[in-house]
C-alpha cells in the first residue's frame, strides 16, 4: 500500500486525520489515516498504490486547513545505520525516479514537535550530503528548480525516515512547511505575524494589491493594542480601529489610525463601507462568520480577512459548519468570491479566512 503524509500542528492530527478522509472521498481514493496523538503529522493509506500518487496531484497544501505539508510517500525505511544511512534513502530515491518529471528540489524535513527538533541537525547536515549525491547521480536538478518534482525525506527519528515525492502547486515551499517571519520592529503584538503570514501566504500578489491599496480604507474589529492594524498602516491603509482598550500610541501618532470604543458586533463603518473587514476577537466561531458575513453581504465591506477561534473539541466539525454558513451566504449573491482557510503556523487555536470579492 502506498499513502500519503501530511505535517500539522502537533494537537491537531485528528482534525488533519479527518480533512485528509473527506478529501480524499471526494476524489474516489479509498483508505484510512493512521496517526498517534502529538506527534505533528498523519499518515493516510490508501488501499489502492495508485490513488496516493493520485491524492499527490490533485490535493494541494492549499486546499486544506489543518495541513501544512504534503508528500507521497514510496518508502518507510527503519533501522537505519547511522554511519550509512545516505545508501538506503539513495536507493529508495532512485527506485521510484520519474525520467518524465525531473526532481527540482529536495526536503529533508521533520515534525514541528519537541521530539522532532531534536533531529533538526541531523536533517541539515543530511540534506547536504544527500543533495550532493542524488545530483551526481542525476536524479536531481543541479540548478534548484521549485517548478519540478520535490524529493522528500521526513525523519521521524534518528533511525526511521519517510522517503517520496511532490507535484509543484500541490506542496509547500518551505522547510518542514514552515512559513517563518521576524518580528517587526514596532509591531505592539505577536498577534501581528498572524495577519502578515495571512497576507503572503493566502493573497495573490494580485490579490494584495488589490485588498491592500494604499490610500484605501480598512476595519479593525477587535484592534486592541494593534498588531493587526500595524500591517494595514504600513501598506498605507486608514485604519478605522474598534476596541474598549487602548490602541498602540505609535499607531495613533501615525495619522491613519482612528480609534472607536464601540462594540465589534454593533459598529458600523464612519464612510458607510470600506475596503477590508478585518476581525481577530475572541468570540465563537459561528456568530463572528455571522458578522463577517453581514458586512460582505450588506457591502459594508469589499473583502475580509479574520481568524475563527477553535473549541478544545470537535475543532474539525465546529470549523466545518462556520465556514459552511459563511459561503451559503455569499453563494446566494451576485457577486464571486474567492475564499481560502488555513490554520496558520503563527495561528493558535484558530483558523484565518480571506474572502476577497472578484471584480
Amino acid at each position: 500500500m502506498s499513502s500519503l503524509l501530511a505535517y500539522c500542528r502537533s494537537g491537531y492530527e485528528t482534525d488533519l486525520a479527518k480533512e485528509l478522509t473527506e478529501k480524499a472521498i471526494a476524489l474516489n481514493c479509498m483508505g484510512y489515516p493512521r496517526f498517534l496523538p502529538g506527534q505533528g503529522y498523519v499518515k493516510y493509506i490508501c488501499y489502492n498504490a495508485a490513488d496516493a500518487d493520485t491524492l499527490g496531484k490533485k490535493l494541494a497544501v492549499s486546499d486544506t486547513i489543518f495541513a501544512r505539508q504534503m508528500f507521497v510517500v514510496t518508502d518507510h525505511l527503519e533501522q537505519l545505520d547511522k554511519a550509512d544511512r545516505l545508501g538506503p534513502v539513495l536507493a529508495a530515491i532512485k527506485a521510484n525516479d520519474n525520467p518524465a518529471m525531473k526532481n527540482g528540489i529536495l526536503y529533508v524535513d521533520h515534525a514541528d514537535t519537541d521530539d522532532g527538533k531534536a533531529l533538526a541537525k541531523l536533517c541539515r547536515k543530511f540534506a547536504v550530503v544527500l543533495r550532493q549525491s542524488l545530483r551526481k547521480n542525476h536524479c536531481l536538478t543541479y540548478k534548484e528548480q521549485p517548478h519540478g518534482r520535490a524529493i522528500h525525506v521526513f525523519f521521524t527519528d534518528f533511525d526511521t525516515c519517510q522517503v517520496g515525492y511532490s507535484y509543484p502547486g500541490c506542496r509547500s515551499n518551505h522547510a518542514n512547511g514552515i512559513y517563518r517571519l521576524k518580528f517587526p520592529t514596532g509591531a505592539p503584538s505577536r498577534s501581528t505575524l498572524k495577519l502578515e503570514e495571512a497576507i503572503l501566504t493566502m493573497l495573490t500578489e494580485q490579490e494584495r494589491d488589490e485588498v491592500l491599496r494604499a490610500g484605501s480604507r480598512a476595519v479593525d474589529l477587535g484592534a486592541c493594542p494593534g498588531g493587526w492594524t500595524y500591517q494595514l498602516v504600513r501598506r498605507g491603509m486608514y485604519v478605522e480601529a474598534i476596541d474598549n482598550g487602548e490602541i498602540d500610541a505609535s499607531l495613533m501618532a501615525s495619522g491613519q489610525v482612528e480609534h472607536f470604543a464601540a462594540d465589534g458586533f454593533t459598529y458600523q463603518p464612519q464612510m458607510g463601507r470600506v475596503e477590508l473587514l478585518v476581525c481577530d476577537m475572541i468570540e465563537q466561531p459561528n456568530r463572528v462568520a455571522k458578522l463577517m458575513g453581514d458586512w460582505l453581504v450588506h457591502r459594508l465591506a469589499e473583502h475580509a480577512i479574520f481568524n475563527l477561534k477553535l473549541p478544545m473539541k470537535k475543532r474539525f466539525e465546529t470549523v466545518s459548519e462556520a465556514i459552511a454558513l459563511l459561503q451559503e451566504r455569499l453563494d446566494k449573491l451576485d457577486h464571486e468570491f474567492v475564499t481560502c482557510f488555513k490554520h496558520l503556523y503563527h495561528n493558535r487555536d484558530e483558523i484565518t479566512v480571506t474572502v476577497v470579492r472578484k471584480v
